[in-house]
């Protein structure tokens, strides 16, 4: 059986990580760019400038996934896939307790969106 108190306790700590670590990422990517610089300082600026909201914008889909696993906590779901209902794996969760598929359902997720695969359907 599931840890419940264990996997929200983790849940909420990562929500709180991952919600500070995107709020830097975006004020670091905000920052006036100084004047006096050149093109080439310009050019290198919007380049960090953009990995770094790429980061943040990543950073932002994992809060949704975690706020999510959150919902799903407290609506008595937590650890069932939602594709078939089915137990998710214990090391799943443990690496990912974020997760909301099995393995099968995570893997045939992951293909549909590289284009591999057609979409999965839910039941």
């Amino acid at each position: 059986m599931i840890d419940i108190t264990h996997y929200k306790q983790r849940l909420l700590a990562l929500e709180q990580s991952v919600s500070a670590r995107t709020q830097r990422a975006v004020a670091a990517g905000s920052l006036s760019p100084d004047s006096g610089r050149d093109s080439g300082d310009e050019s290198q600026a919007d380049e960090v400038s953009s990995e770094v909201f790429a980061e943040a914008e990543l950073s932002g889909d994992t809060l949704a996934q975690i706020r999510a696993a959150l919902v799903r906590l407290d609506a008595g779901t937590f650890g069932a896939c939602v594709v078939d209902g089915a137990p998710i794996e214990e090391a799943r969760l443990a690496a990912v307790p974020w997760t909301a598929y099995c393995l099968e359902h995570a893997e045939a997720a992951e293909q549909s969106a590289s284009g591999d695969a057609p979409p999965m359907s839910t039941m």
